[in-house]
Formats: structure tokens, sequence, C-alpha cells
């Protein structure tokens, strides 16, 4: 079950000291299970990224130094707010401090958003995966929002795995109010497919999506050829492991991996630690 509180959105955030950072409010926060959450914040009327970018955020510490972990913007580049997604990690130095975070408190949020998730660094393609594991979800979030993922893509293919089914409830959400959206909706209902899976428990699908990849058991359910460096592009985000597996598989496909400077076939997400 889901617990939501909200706040009205504050159009103006008040400014930090000179800095690298602006302090904002939080205006929701969503716990999915005792592992996950989501949380809005307000949004500085300068501030400005692609979708699927990341940026820092951060709490002060005691001492005053700021305790910073980059997180993906979970929110489409149009979004009045900013939306993330986070693990809850008992021992981490952030995550145990900002997973009781309430609507009202405040957080610091980084000037700079940058990473490699971005339309730009892949070169023109039919297919499009997005293939994620548990918060590697959350570029994919703010990806699926955006109108130019469909004008650029025959088709969106989304992945989600996770272990249980119940850390699958803020994706079957998000694609659901993604296809009932009145900018987007049409477009995601032609074009986006949302392919979830379980590892640690029965549900309508179980298994790695790695696996799946190698015996092509994914390309059978969703009824699409093997990958294909002429027609595919793929995006990563997710686990160290899935990361390392899937980008593995492009290789062996020749596939080349893109960047910002040198958009190819496939790009990954290298940012993040548990923290």
């Amino acid at each position: 079950m889901t617990m939501t509180a909200t706040a009205p959105a504050k159009k103006n955030a008040v400014s930090a000291k000179p800095g690298p950072f602006t302090v904002e409010t939080v205006l929701s926060v969503t716990h999915y299970t005792d592992r996950l959450f989501h949380f809005r914040i307000t949004r500085p009327d300068a501030f400005r990224f692609r979708s699927g970018e990341f940026i820092m955020i951060g709490l002060p510490k005691e001492d005053g130094k700021p305790l910073l972990r980059a997180y993906s913007l979970a929110s489409p580049f149009w979004d009045e707010a900013l939306d993330f997604y986070s693990i809850k990690v008992p021992d981490g130095p952030l995550t145990s401090r900002l997973q009781h975070i309430k609507q009202g408190d405040e957080v610091l949020l980084g000037r700079k958003p940058t990473g490699t998730l971005v339309l730009d660094a892949l070169k023109p393609g039919k297919r499009l995966y997005m293939i994620s594991t548990g918060t590697g979800i959350a570029p994919f979030a703010s990806l699926i929002r955006d109108p130019e993922t469909y004008e650029k893509f025959d088709q969106v293919i989304l992945t989600h795995t996770c272990r249980e089914a119940a850390e699958l409830t803020y994706g079957n959400e998000l694609v659901a109010a993604v296809k009932d959206d009145e900018l987007i909706g049409e477009f995601a209902r032609e074009k986006l497919v949302h392919f979830a899976s379980v590892t640690r428990e029965e549900g309508p699908i179980k298994g790695r999506v790695t696996d799946m990849i190698e015996s092509g058991e994914l390309f059978e359910r969703l009824g699409v050829p093997p990958l294909d460096p002429e027609s595919d592009r793929v995006m990563i985000c997710g686990s160290e492991g899935l990361l390392r597996d899937v980008k593995q598989i492009c290789l062996d496909r020749n596939f080349v991996e893109g960047s910002n400077a040198a958009p190819a076939d496939f790009v990954v997400e290298k940012a993040f630690v548990a923290t």
C-alpha cells in the first residue's frame, strides 16, 4: 500500500547562498515498500535539464557540510516540479536520513544536471530499449514522458526487473499514468511497451532480463526480432551486474557504445552507487 503526503507546489524556491546548490522544498513523499520511495520537490525557475539526466541531491550535515549523491531526474523536462525515485539504505550516509523526509522539509539541489542516458547520445533507430532494474527505472520515467522519444522511435520498450512484485508498483503506476496523459498518452498507447519481471518470487513473468535476452525469451514474448544494431538502440540503468551484463550483450552483437560527444547504438549510466 502506498502512502502519500502532498503540499501545494511552490513557484519560487528559496535560493541558497551563492554556490553549487539551491534549497528546495519537499512537496510530496510516497513510500512503496520498506526499500523504495518517491519524492517530489520544487523546481527553480531557471533550472533546465534534458530528460534522462541526473543531478546531485543532498541534505546538510550537522557540521554544515552537505551529504550528497547523484539522482536521476524522474520527471520530464517540461514538469513544473522535480521527481526522484530512491532506494532506502539503512546504513547509507544519505538515504538513511533522506527516507524520513516529509512535505515541507528542505533538500539541496545541484545546479548542473548531466548524464549519458539522453536521446542525443544515440543514433537514429527504429526501436528503443530501456533496460532497468530497481530504481534504475527513474531516468526512463523521464524519457517515456518526453514527446521527442516517440518522435524518434517507432517502438519504445521499457523493461523493469525487481526482486519482488511489490517493487514493480512505481513502474506499473507510472506507465498507466503516461498512457492516460493528455500530452503524450496517444503516442504512448501506440508505441510504449512495458515488460516487468521479478526474480525472487513467483509472478506473471519470473526471471532476469539478461537471461531472457540471451535465451531469446524476451523477444518471443514481445513479438519482435532479436537485438540488431541496424535498427535497435539500448539504454541501460540499474545494478552493477545489469550494467556489466547488458553492456557485454550489446558488444557481443556489434553495438557501439555512445556518448554525448559521439552518438552511437547504446548508452550506460554509470553514476550511481547505493548511499
